[in-house]
């Protein structure tokens, strides 16, 4: 971890500029492109070229856990289905894979903390740190070292899928009860109410969205989470898949490669990785808004405006694949748009 940090730069201004000047002279108005503009220059800062390398090959990283706090109450679906769900992703039946298939991104699931044990696929890397976290609510997740360990997770994965050729990486969750840590997480790192953090997660009533809330509130207040100490707050509220993601993000920063993230399971952990490294955020995309409100209030504390925005509310990396054609094109354009001059194409 240490040394996956320490590599983490901030983006390169002077490639910065010559994406801004090169988008000046492309045959289009100025400006024309909105966040298009902004998404290819910031990838050329982080890339430190312009224009940025293609975004392909690509790969959805899917980590899956599961939680104690789902003894509380706080999500209406049993836990059966984290490991269900996992079975469904790697035979390729999952909305994620068909998103990715679309996309052209391949799809690997990693089993951080299932509480089942799952039996293989050519797809599904069993890297289980333990067989779900502890209840949030009543104890610490997990302990430092098995939250370090989920972190290290992520960032194997990542460098395993760059080592490999992936260009581009893309945030993927799997966990029935997850976003009551997300929430807390997000409180945590924005200093926002749990209310403002905690949404319905895959659909609840008012009384247990309330609940959910109270929940929040009680691990907080029982731990009393330090944003300073990202560690020591994945550790206390955190989930293992969210820990994983943490490192994932870390891990694409740290070599260079975007990371789009997905909704607000990943927006959590890309809080947390901002914690470990401010710098690591240049490497982030925020593939679209999630309609869990925690996410958005994540995203606005990154800086980052979405670039989808479809009420969506999945999880698996769905956002991420869909958003993945809209960031290749924004690089496409350094790469093919000509120029006034090169076109013959009178400026005003």
């Amino acid at each position: 971890m240490e040394e996956t940090l320490a590599a983490i730069r901030p983006a390169d201004e002077t490639a910065m500029a010559a994406a801004r000047d090169h988008q000046a002279r492309l045959t289009k108005p100025a400006g024309s492109l909105g966040m298009l503009e902004d998404l290819s220059v910031r990838l050329s800062g982080l890339a430190g070229v312009c224009p940025p390398p293609r975004p392909t090959p690509a790969t959805v990283a899917v980590f899956a856990g599961d939680h104690g706090v789902h003894a509380q109450g706080v999500s209406p679906w049993p836990q059966e289905v984290t490991a269900q769900m996992v079975a469904n992703f790697v035979a390729g039946g999952a909305v994620v894979n068909a998103f990715a298939r679309q996309a052209g991104a391949d799809v690997m699931v990693v089993d951080v903390g299932v509480a089942i044990p799952l039996h293989g696929g050519a797809t599904l890397l069993d890297a289980n740190v333990r067989r779900g976290t502890r209840d949030l609510s009543v104890e610490p997740a997990l302990t430092p070292d098995e939250a370090r360990a989920a972190v290290e997770v992520g960032l194997g994965v990542a460098s395993a899928l760059i080592d490999s050729g992936a260009k581009c990486l893309l945030t993927g969750d799997m966990g029935i009860a997850n976003t009551t840590p997300a929430a807390a997480l997000i409180a945590v790192f924005t200093g926002r109410d749990p209310v403002d953090a905690t949404g319905r997660g895959t659909g609840i009533d008012d009384a247990t969205l309330d609940h959910k809330i109270e929940i929040v509130r009680r691990a907080l207040a029982l731990h009393r989470p330090d944003p300073a100490d990202p560690l020591g707050v994945l550790a206390a509220v955190g989930g293992l898949e969210h820990a994983a993601l943490t490192g994932f993000i870390l891990g694409a920063a740290a070599q260079r490669i975007p990371v789009i993230v997905d909704g607000v399971i990943a927006a959590s952990a890309a809080l947390a990785a901002a914690a470990f490294a401010p710098d690591s955020v240049a490497a982030m995309i925020a593939g679209h808004r999630s309609a869990e409100p925690g996410a958005t209030v994540a995203l606005a504390h990154l800086g980052l405006e979405p670039l989808l925005d479809l009420g969506m509310r999945l999880g698996e990396g769905s956002g991420a694949a869909l958003a993945l054609p809209v960031v290749e094109a924004a690089v496409r354009v350094l790469h093919e748009v000509a120029t006034f001059d090169s076109a013959g194409v009178s400026e005003k």
